[in-house]
């Protein structure tokens, strides 16, 4: 951090003040590596400390000021010289002047509004992380740590069951049915195929389920479809009048919560692909958006007493009858 060896340099470190008690998160990184991050939600304080540690005592490190920042922000991919920042909050932690020793500094950002879940996809990274700065004339000594932000959602039993019909006239006729249209990313996905007519020879029948994520506005929109899972529901041939069941449990498979339009910039779908293959190696398939969402509950109960304030708080302002959680819905990610 020195200029061609003269002068002071120094080292900054970020410490979070509840990181013994804090949970963790695995969290997907730009490489594909899962990595553990801190697990914050929205609504609640970020508080720590910098400490700045000089590596020559005695000697003079002047400065320019010391801050830390609290940035949420998106970065696309194919703009990465842009960055679209949607949370920036700044403490000042010293006036610029000059340091002969280490020094620590508090900071806390107060019920810190986090509207969006973490994300990194194909095409598109959301992260939210803190920086602390000790600003110099030629070059500034900075520090960085990312979080990860969970969403919470919780939507009322009633839950529409999707029951939708696919077929060839005179050929095939299917009836099939999933008991709920929106899942928490835990859930079971249940429900059956029914045969009515069938005059094809199938051979193979399977569910998929397809991420779709959707970058960009106008003509620079990007599509990348990711097939997260692949289901057998049938190996051989069926028959009119037959049956069967499915159950697709999720909690095995890497899924986020519904996206839609986030900050203007980027969407997360998932749908429910329904696919056959006759012998003849020809593909029937029928897709069937459905949303999901974090289940929030069971987490609220050892969630921090500050994050419980910005609860009440956001459910006293809330307008959507249907979400009781600090969150948007999954299904629109509107602010409460």
């Amino acid at each position: 951090m020195s200029f061609f060896g003269f002068g002071q340099s120094a080292e900054l470190e970020l410490v979070l003040s509840d990181a013994e008690s804090r949970r963790r998160a695995e969290h997907k990184t730009e490489e594909g590596k899962k990595e553990k991050y801190f697990l914050f939600y929205d609504g609640e304080t970020v508080s720590g400390r910098v400490t700045l540690t000089l590596k020559h005592p005695n000697k003079r490190l002047e400065h320019q000021g010391i801050k830390v920042e609290f940035i949420g922000q998106i970065e696309l991919y194919y703009d990465r010289g842009n960055h679209h920042e949607f949370v920036s909050l700044v403490k000042d932690l010293a006036r610029p002047g000059e340091f002969t020793q280490s020094q620590t500094f508090d900071f806390e950002f107060t019920h810190v509004e986090k509207p969006y879940e973490s994300y990194t996809g194909q095409n598109v990274k959301l992260r939210y992380f803190l920086r602390a700065t000790v600003s110099r004339r030629l070059n500034d000594v900075v520090k960085e740590m990312d979080i990860v932000v969970h969403t919470l959602s919780t939507y009322p039993e009633l839950n529409s069951s999707i029951k939708m019909e696919v077929g060839i006239e005179d050929c095939l006729h299917i009836e099939f049915e999933y008991n709920k249209s929106k899942y928490h990313l835990k859930d079971v996905i249940v429900g059956k195929i029914y045969f009515l007519l069938v005059r094809i020879k199938i051979k193979h029948m399977e569910i998929d389920i397809i991420k779709r994520e959707t970058t960009g506005t106008g003509p620079n929109v990007y599509h990348e479809n990711d097939t997260i899972a692949k289901y057998e529901i049938m190996d051989g041939a069926p028959v009119r009048g037959e049956s069967i069941p499915i159950r697709l449990f999720l909690a095995g498979y890497e899924l986020t919560p519904t996206m839609r339009d986030i900050n203007k910039k980027f969407s997360v779908r998932y749908y429910l692909n329904l696919v056959l293959i006759d012998e003849e190696e020809r593909r029937y398939f029928k897709q069937q958006e459905v949303v999901l969402w974090r289940k929030g509950d069971i987490v609220r109960k050892s969630m921090s007493h500050q994050a419980a304030i910005a609860s009440q708080r956001f459910e006293g302002t809330s307008s959507h009858a249907e979400a009781t959680t600090p969150t948007q819905p999954a299904e629109n990610n509107s602010r409460q």
